[in-house]
């Protein structure tokens, strides 16, 4: 660099460090378009690595032109997972009935995407990685705000001081707690749980899903590849009160689920079996999080951290995608304060809208008494004989604006 390039970048206005929380979905997503506005962009995230895999999700409505903004929408494209049958069984394994998916899942044929959980993370990063810095196998151990930053200890040992930093880490967000306090304030708990991790496909399945039902429980093989792939396996269940104690305590997980699906039938044995040696249990109630506010000081939440919708709905991905593309271009030309303000102002109603897809009990593929399940399965009989649906308005009940970059 020439002395005229110092003497240049002497005039231009330092950088703003950031730390972001999380390298899942809305972390990554957040760190790309901070980047674009010219912040120096630092992501922690707890796991070793990045995490590949995972369970298939949506990516639908408003999110969609958000990963086209990102340049990333032909490798989704070439990742979705093309579902074809959806297969609804009794208590002995026997057939209710099969539908198209889209009839089911309320998203529209040819424009949503599903993907592997894995597909979306890794084209998130691969976006970013040679502009932000990313460390693994830490966390964030305390927060210390200041008038001029915020003091940040690491677990692995180190010390840095940060303008703003971000909490994109999940429903059970440590970065929500330092800030607003234990989670169950905010945490409404929808009355399910469930266990998902993968399983050798010996079924023969191929681009399609099959549920058992009986009251208060499901399980589900879910083969999103051809018949040689590794099957996604899912056991949900009702039950009256979040079980806190289990949230990160992998066996008793475990043993929470083979005690609910003690006897079942079908092919849940064998689930069961498979669950005690997955390496990927991924095990988490069916929940929401609603808060008053998104924000506090210099430090802000994303994603499901700040307003997890819940599985019921199929938004979370594309609520963390939105949240984080609204979050970063609230702040490109304002300060923290009233960056923050804008971004609540302008993407609370959409967050809203989708989180009221759903509400306490209101989960129709899953019943909890007989006849609520008798009921659900005349209407999937009569569901099979009707066109697609053209989707719910909710996922798209909010128009990205343009935002004006500074760099």
């Amino acid at each position: 660099m020439t002395r005229t390039d110092l003497s240049r970048n002497s005039r231009i206005a330092p950088r703003r460090k950031v730390l972001i929380s999380g390298a899942s979905i809305a972390g990554p997503a957040l760190a790309f378009w901070l980047n674009r506005y010219g912040f120096a962009v630092t992501v922690v995230e707890k796991a070793g690595a990045l995490r590949g895999g995972g369970y298939p999700i949506d990516v639908r409505g408003t999110a969609l032109e958000v990963v086209r903004r990102m340049g990333i929408l032909p490798r989704l494209r070439d990742a979705h997972i093309d579902l074809r049958r959806l297969t609804f069984l009794d208590e002995d394994g026997g057939e209710v009935t099969s539908v198209k998916p889209h009839s089911v899942t309320g998203g529209v044929a040819g424009q949503d995407l599903e993907v592997r959980r894995g597909d979306l993370t890794g084209a998130l990063h691969a976006a970013v990685r040679d502009d932000v810095q990313f460390l693994f196998d830490d966390s964030i151990a305390t927060l210390d705000q200041t008038d001029h930053g915020v003091d940040v200890t690491f677990r692995g040992g180190g010390r840095r001081t940060f303008d703003l930093v971000f909490g994109a880490d999940g429903l059970h967000s440590r970065t929500r707690e330092f800030l607003f306090g234990p989670e169950e304030q905010f945490h409404r708990y929808l009355g399910y749980c469930f266990a998902g991790f993968t399983m050798r496909n010996t079924f023969g399945l191929s681009h399609e899903l099959m549920m058992w039902n009986t009251p208060g429980r499901a399980a589900a093989l879910y083969a999103v590849g051809d018949s040689d792939d590794d099957v996604h396996a899912f056991l949900n269940f009702a039950r009256p009160e979040p079980p806190f104690d289990a949230f990160r305590n992998p066996e008793a997980q475990r043993d929470l689920v083979a005690a609910v699906f003690a006897e079942a039938g079908w092919e849940v044995p064998g689930m069961l079996a498979a669950l005690r040696d997955a390496d990927d249990l991924f095990f988490d109630a069916v929940s929401q999080i609603r808060m008053p506010r998104w924000s506090s000081g210099r430090v802000a939440l994303v994603g499901d951290a700040a307003y997890a919708p819940s599985f019921l709905t199929g938004q979370g991905s594309s609520l963390a995608l939105v949240g984080a593309y609204m979050l970063a271009g609230s702040l490109a030309d304002r300060g923290h304060a009233a960056g923050f303000a804008a971004y609540e102002h302008d993407t609370r109603a959409f967050v809203t809208v989708n989180q009221d897809q759903v509400g306490e009990g209101d989960a129709a593929l899953f019943p909890t008494t007989a006849r609520a399940l008798e009921q659900r399965n005349d209407m999937l009989r009569h569901l099979s004989a009707l066109p697609s649906s053209e989707g719910r308005p909710a996922h798209s009940a909010l128009t990205l604006p343009v935002f004006v970059s500074l760099t």
